[in-house]
């Protein structure tokens, strides 16, 4: 006999969005007991991530009902979501009833951008942790971030052990260890450095560059929203 709901969740998508900064948590929430999830975007058209993955929305923010958590995701698309009021409406109506707003990567610009972060400590990928801090946000290293509700994971592979930390959270910590065994989640990175306190000056400059582009415009949005916000 099935049992009843218990937890709702939400996954927001959108244009150009990492598909791992989704997938990740989604890979690990679909295991999770008694639970209810949706892929949330404006319409039911496929959303298109950077990777050029279409992925189908299973509800629009109109019709969603209230959510337990919400997940944003980031990716390149972040830049776009930052000033998008369909997004930012969305999640301000949904922080009002929900346990926990969450983002992974930098999906947590969005939920800042939204007003949603500011006071809270909280993370993002490690590019973007400047930019992060010029929207109020107390900005982290921390490959997860817990501050009351608001839970946020660094980049992109952060998505899986954030996602573990929310089933400890809902579900237990003997049920997190179960779904963490059962993806045989035992990472041993080939030459361990994945992150810029680990990489080295030369290979965090040779990162940096490559993502210039993105990071100006990015920093750009950001600028303006901050003014915007006085922050």
């Amino acid at each position: 006999m099935n049992q009843p709901i218990k937890y709702t969740i939400g996954l927001v998508i959108f244009p150009g969005m990492t598909q791992l900064d989704i997938n990740a948590p989604l890979t690990v929430f679909h295991l999770m007991p008694n639970t209810q999830i949706y892929l949330l975007w404006k319409n039911l058209d496929p959303v298109t991530s950077d990777e050029g993955l279409k992925v189908l929305p299973t509800q629009t923010f109109a019709d969603c009902p209230p959510l337990d958590v919400i997940c944003v995701p980031g990716g390149p698309g972040h830049i776009g979501m930052m000033k998008d009021r369909d997004i930012l409406d969305f999640l301000q109506r949904q922080s009002q009833e929900a346990k926990y707003m969450t983002s992974v990567c930098t999906g947590s610009l969005i939920l800042a951008a939204a007003g949603l972060l500011q006071g809270y400590r909280a993370t993002c990928h490690w590019l973007f942790r400047e930019q992060l801090a010029m929207l109020g946000v107390q900005v982290s290293s921390d490959r997860v971030v817990i501050d009351r509700d608001r839970i946020t994971g660094g980049g992109v592979t952060a998505g899986i052990d954030f996602g573990l930390i929310v089933v400890k959270i809902l579900c237990g910590e003997e049920i997190a260890k179960t779904l963490e065994l059962l993806l045989e989640y035992n990472p041993q990175p080939p030459f361990g450095v994945g992150s810029p306190e680990k990489a080295g000056q030369d290979l965090v400059a040779t990162v940096e560059q490559m993502g210039k582009e993105l990071i100006e415009t990015s920093l750009t949005e950001v600028e303006q929203i901050a003014l915007k916000m006085k922050v």
